[in-house]
């Protein structure tokens, strides 16, 4: 399955056993010589009683993350094919948080990924205290951006010109650098409007993807904390567009497509 391409194996785990490893991950998501994914989704019972089901995510590298919201909505559409539950409003956790996902139809899901955490030890992101901009130094310049967690870590640059964005380098030296001991998924943002933006996400674990949800919940969390973009936003990355919107909870809806891609057996 993908959403705006960003890639999921699917595995329905509540009627099968499942050894998984590292090594069987990375095996799986070869895209040369396995099934081929950015992540790995796994359904399974729910963590938690309030919970319809649960779900487990692993990057193509084999190493388990907090959340991704392409992923979350795949696993949505997923249960409703496979009539595991006729619910049209399901509330899917893993074993760090709880989304909420409504079934739109047409294969368009809305999820409510919770309210933005600016708080750096959330990520966790070592740094003394808490602001909306931050600096590192990186060759003979300085970076400024911002830091948010939707359930997992993500910092954001605004550039006036993505083409311009140095995400591989700028991805790999966030993810090496002390200051962030679990890594980070690094967003590279461009203003269109205050309605509008463009997005480059380079994915711990899986390097620069088609489309990142909770990325694009970073980059307008922190777009609307830096005063540059309104409650509800376009959200356009290399795979196509998410609408982002801030309710009056202060919670983020992200509403975008999933599409099957095929079925399959591994033996």
């Amino acid at each position: 399955m993908h959403g705006l391409g960003n890639d999921m194996m699917v595995i329905n785990g509540l009627e099968q056993a499942l050894t998984l490893t590292p090594e069987t991950i990375r095996t799986w998501g070869n895209r040369h010589t396995g099934v081929g994914f950015d992540q790995l989704m796994i359904i399974t019972n729910p963590f938690h009683p309030e919970a319809d089901f649960g779900y487990r995510i692993f990057n193509a590298d084999g190493s388990e993350v907090e959340q991704c919201g392409n992923g979350v909505r795949c696993v949505a559409q997923f249960i409703h094919d496979k009539k595991l539950s006729d619910k049209k409003t399901l509330k899917l956790a893993t074993p760090f948080a709880t989304m909420v996902c409504e079934l739109q139809g047409n294969n368009q899901v809305t999820v409510d990924m919770g309210a933005p955490n600016f708080d750096p030890t959330a990520l966790p992101f070592l740094i003394e205290a808490q602001a909306p901009y931050y600096e590192l130094p990186y060759h003979h310049r300085t970076l400024s951006f911002g830091a948010v967690s939707m359930g997992n870590p993500h910092v954001v640059f605004e550039m006036p010109d993505l083409a311009q964005a140095e995400v591989d380098l700028l991805g790999t030296f966030f993810n090496a650098h002390p200051a962030f001991p679990k890594g980070v998924n690094v967003g590279f943002m461009q203003m269109i409007t205050k309605d509008h933006i463009k997005l480059r996400v380079f994915e711990r674990g899986a390097g620069e993807t088609l489309a990142c949800g909770t990325g694009a919940c970073a980059a307008v969390s922190i777009g609307q904390q830096w005063g540059l973009l309104n409650s509800c936003v376009r959200v356009s990355l290399p795979g196509g567009d998410l609408t982002i919107e801030k309710n009056s909870s202060g919670n983020i809806l992200m509403t975008g497509p999933v599409v099957t891609v095929f079925d399959g057996v591994l033996r």
